[in-house]
């Protein structure tokens, strides 16, 4: 599999084969594209003393939705664990796949930007939720707006579409 460069993803957007809205063309890298973090949160509510982890498990059930207003911000604080979701919507063709990486500025602060399944599957449609977690020893601040992590497209051999549980994501 083949990463996109900055010229194959640009070509991908003009030609709407890859879509993402809102887009500035200041946020595509060599090979990646940044992505900003909206002002959705979901948080743990820690009245919940255990979880158990099964196929049916759902973590709407111990968690709430924080809205921040634009200018707001959320603390994480040391070892908290959040849900955030990206501004940008990104719909891939059945072609491509895409990984969620963070950010090094912000890694390098402690801020794990998506902890686990930061695989997109070709052919998917949606807002990315994203799982922080605060590895620093210090209270973080998370800004919406922020260019917190970025996504890099791969080709995939054969075409294939994702239509599961999370396809079209608009909330954490």
């Amino acid at each position: 599999m083949a990463v996109f460069s900055r010229d194959e993803i640009l070509k991908l957007i003009e030609k709407r084969q890859l879509k993402i809205s809102p887009f500035d063309k200041s946020q595509v890298g060599p090979g990646s594209i940044d992505l900003r973090l909206s002002n959705v949160f979901r948080v743990f509510n820690v009245e919940a003393k255990a979880i158990d982890i099964r196929d049916d498990t759902d973590y709407k059930s111990i968690t709430r939705v924080v809205r921040l207003k634009k200018s707001g911000r959320l603390l994480m604080n040391p070892g908290q664990l959040i849900h955030g979701i990206t501004m940008e919507k990104i719909s891939l063709p059945d072609n491509i796949s895409g990984r969620i990486e963070g950010r090094s500025r912000f890694a390098r602060l402690g801020l794990l930007t998506h902890v686990s399944s930061g695989f997109m599957q070709p052919g998917v449609s949606g807002r990315i939720v994203l799982e922080m977690a605060n590895l620093s020893p210090f209270t973080i601040a998370v800004h919406p707006g922020t260019r917190v992590c970025q996504i890099i497209l791969e080709s995939v051999k054969g075409r294939a579409k994702y239509s599961g549980k999370f396809s079209g994501q608009t909330a954490p």
